[in-house]
């Protein structure tokens, strides 16, 4: 099915960008609650991922500049489209991945929404070398005897008391005065 945009179940760190070809009062109307769903074919959209706008308001930043460091796509996969991108006019929006709650979708975009480019965001790495300390494995922590545990309770415990009881006497006289 050609004009289909198949989203993955679970995927992130994508941004996908589209020419509207479309009046501007219409680009506005995007915004509205269900209406960029409606024209993309599908249920729902969390609109906080999405960003329509004229590429006028970039000024001198541009599509590429804002790609790269307003939405962290890295500078390698913009090159190949700088010119393209320094071409579009109008309206754009930016999709992020996470705006389909990481469910699969099928768009259909209505045909004044072009797809444009679609770039990939570096995501976090968190590999690394274990640990080896011995402060690290669990229940190296040193132990207090039952006893002390006890005691240690009670003195916080009756510190919070004399403290409380003190506010308590405070608050009173002050109403009694």
């Amino acid at each position: 099915m050609e004009g289909v945009i198949h989203i993955p179940a679970g995927e992130h760190g994508v941004i996908r960008l589209f020419r509207l070809d479309m009046r501007p009062e219409q680009a506005v109307f995007l915004r509205e609650p269900g209406a960029l769903a409606q024209v993309l074919g599908i249920d729902a959209l969390d609109m906080e991922q999405v960003e329509i706008f004229p590429v006028s308001d970039l000024e001198e930043l541009g599509l590429a500049g804002y790609l790269t460091e307003g939405m962290g796509v890295p500078e390698e996969q913009i090159t190949p489209d700088r010119e393209r991108l320094a071409a579009l006019e109008g309206h754009v929006m930016v999709i992020r991945s996470r705006a389909f709650g990481g469910r699969e979708m099928r768009l259909t975009p209505a045909e004044q929404i072009k797809p444009v480019a679609t770039y990939g965001t570096p995501g976090t790495s968190w590999s690394g070398a274990p640990i080896e300390t011995e402060s690290a494995k669990p229940y190296s922590a040193p132990k207090l005897a039952p006893r002390k545990a006890r005691a240690e309770a009670r003195r916080i415990g009756a510190t919070l008391f004399a403290v409380v009881m003190g506010l308590v006497g405070l608050v009173l006289y002050l109403l009694v005065r």
